[in-house]
């Protein structure tokens, strides 16, 4: 058995110690909302929130992850309170045919707080400030790690930056 602790829940799984996270959150818990794109770690349509960290769960084994907390896109708001991230990506048409927005707003709700705690990226100009300024180029570079076919990057990036600056709370 395998406890994990998924969207504030307790969960008891009766896993095989090589399933990884996302196929215990698709097919045993039938959180559905998290996607497998590549299986490879490529393409972040599967990305959640580790204690608040982002992660690919195609990567990473469901039994490693027992006492940790772990947030999926359906852990995020509810249709009648949107997450932030949520609501603006509604508000700026953040995607198009939707199979890699759940992966992208967990990945930008992670790393916005990874911006928050001062983390510098490839391109962020000095490393030894605290307060991120987080350009579009900055916001582009954190979210590399997320594909979208569809190309709705700009108004995935404008989403993130209303979030940033305040827009949605």
């Amino acid at each position: 058995m395998v406890a994990l602790n998924v969207n504030g829940h307790a969960e008891q799984l009766d896993l095989d110690p090589r399933t990884t996270l996302l196929d215990a959150l698709r097919e045993h818990l039938h959180l559905t909302g998290t996607k497998k794109g590549c299986d490879h770690g490529q393409c972040g349509a599967c990305t959640v929130l580790i204690n608040g960290r982002r992660i690919n769960s195609c990567l990473t084994l469901a039994v490693m992850h027992e006492g940790d907390d772990i947030g999926t896109i359906e852990g995020l708001g509810s249709p009648e309170k949107l997450h932030p991230m949520q609501a603006a990506f509604v508000e700026c048409d953040g995607f198009q045919c939707g199979y890699c927005t759940s992966g992208q707003i967990c990945s930008a709700v992670g790393m916005l707080e990874e911006a928050r705690s001062g983390w510098p990226s490839h391109v962020t100009a000095n490393v030894s400030v605290t307060e991120i300024d987080l350009t579009d180029d900055e916001i582009r570079e954190r979210m590399s790690g997320n594909v979208c076919r569809c190309a709705a990057y700009p108004n995935i990036v404008a989403a993130i930056r209303d979030v940033a600056g305040g827009a949605h709370r």
